[in-house]
């Protein structure tokens, strides 16, 4: 059952729908977000939903922000996808920085922006206090109007090569700088979620200081605070993110689709009216349903668990990250569908067109890799050892 804040939150955000479909076109010209919908993002609180209490944030759980962003994504995938990005790297940021840290960036309470990309494709050189990192980081989304930069970096050992752990994993940390420090390349000309502003960006000197204070482990980061939802990590944190992107895409394909259907007619009638159709738009809710209800069955189980006061299983990680790339499938398959029922109507700027176009650039993503898909499978069969564990890419042990 959700929660009087999460009903809140929801209201919040449907409020915004009138606001976020008047600016999506364009969102979609300037290749990032109006500064009106993140100003009414900002206003609403929708920003600081998963950030922990301690913080000033709202701290929903998993559950309840999920339907926050899979409405947003409804209303327009980019701005459900920028949302979702500022959640995810403020709710780890909040759960895993250092006292210090966490006054650092939120001294003016809990409005803050963070964007970038914690995949590492920068390098990090130990110093006293903290690290000198370098790099070029792509897909940085939101960036536009982030104050806070989360860049993701290989740990180098004293000869310059990366770190490992002792399992041969490489040492990973999480970077978090100011805004100021970065240069954008704003080169952001892509199929799908343009209005994300998805910028590359790298640093404006050759190497920058961060301190101790501003980083954590990609995983296995010690929880400094919020609630135990907390606990599942970065792992968590952006499977939650974009399963609940693809729930909002997903059905606002499909209702668009029953709308045309409905409304338009051609030398053959109404879609609606065709057997031929009516059979594969069932086909089409049938298999994006089953994968929503995965995806919600899931994290249902998993947040009992942890309600409960135990620790997920590694099957049931396995189960909300097969969960997210089913979602995911399913939404390629029926956005797919609904470009190619439509007679041509998705060919010229609208709605539908946009859903496909965002679906097809969201299923891009690094986490929805087979080779995910692989450990969930080893994961679910039994095949790991006692003390295996997941990290961001697979399961160790």
């Amino acid at each position: 059952m959700r929660t009087k804040a999460g009903e809140n939150a929801l209201r919040a955000a449907e409020a915004l729908f009138p606001l976020i479909e008047a600016e999506a076109d364009a969102a979609e010209r300037q290749y990032h977000l109006t500064d009106g919908v993140v100003e009414a993002l900002r206003r609403s609180g929708l920003y600081a939903m998963l950030l922990p209490k301690e913080l000033g944030g709202g701290e929903l759980p998993f559950a309840d922000a999920m339907e926050v962003i899979a409405r947003l994504s409804w209303a327009d995938a980019s701005t459900g996808w920028c949302t979702m990005v500022n959640g995810v790297m403020s709710a780890s940021f909040g759960a895993f920085a250092t006292a210090d840290g966490a006054r650092t960036v939120y001294a003016r309470g809990n409005d803050v922006t963070m964007a970038g990309n914690g995949v590492p494709r920068g390098y990090a050189r130990p110093v006293k206090g903290g690290y000198m990192i370098r790099g070029h980081w792509a897909y940085g989304s939101g960036i536009y109007h982030a104050e806070w930069i989360h860049s993701g970096c290989f740990v180098t050992g004293e000869d310059g090569k990366p770190a490992t752990h002792e399992n041969g994993a490489p040492k990973i940390v999480l970077t978090h700088h100011p805004k100021a420090s970065i240069e954008l390349k704003g080169n952001w000309d892509v199929l799908g979620l343009r209005g994300t502003g998805s910028y590359d960006y790298t640093l404006k000197e050759p190497e920058l200081f961060v301190p101790d204070s501003l980083c954590f482990p990609f995983d296995g980061a010690t929880l400094q605070r919020g609630g135990p939802e907390y606990g599942l990590g970065l792992v968590g944190f952006t499977t939650w993110g974009h399963s609940s992107w693809a729930l909002g895409v997903g059905r606002r394909a499909l209702d668009e689709l029953a709308r045309l259907a409905c409304e338009r007619g051609d030398l053959w009638g109404k879609l609606a009216d065709s057997a031929t159709f009516k059979r594969s738009y069932a086909d089409a809710e049938g298999r994006f349903r089953g994968a929503s209800a995965l995806v919600r069955e899931s994290w249902a189980s998993l947040s009992d668990t942890i309600a409960a006061g135990g620790s997920p299983s590694v099957k049931q990680i396995a189960l909300i990250r097969l969960g997210m790339r089913q979602l995911h499938d399913a939404l390629s398959e029926v956005t797919t569908f609904a470009h190619r029922s439509v007679r041509g109507a998705s060919l010229r700027s609208g709605k539908l067109q946009r859903c496909y176009r965002d679906a097809h650039a969201g299923t891009q993503h690094l986490l929805l890799a087979d080779e995910i898909v692989m450990e969930c499978g080893r994961a679910l069969m039994g095949a790991t050892g006692k003390d295996a564990f997941w990290t961001m890419f697979g399961v160790v042990g």
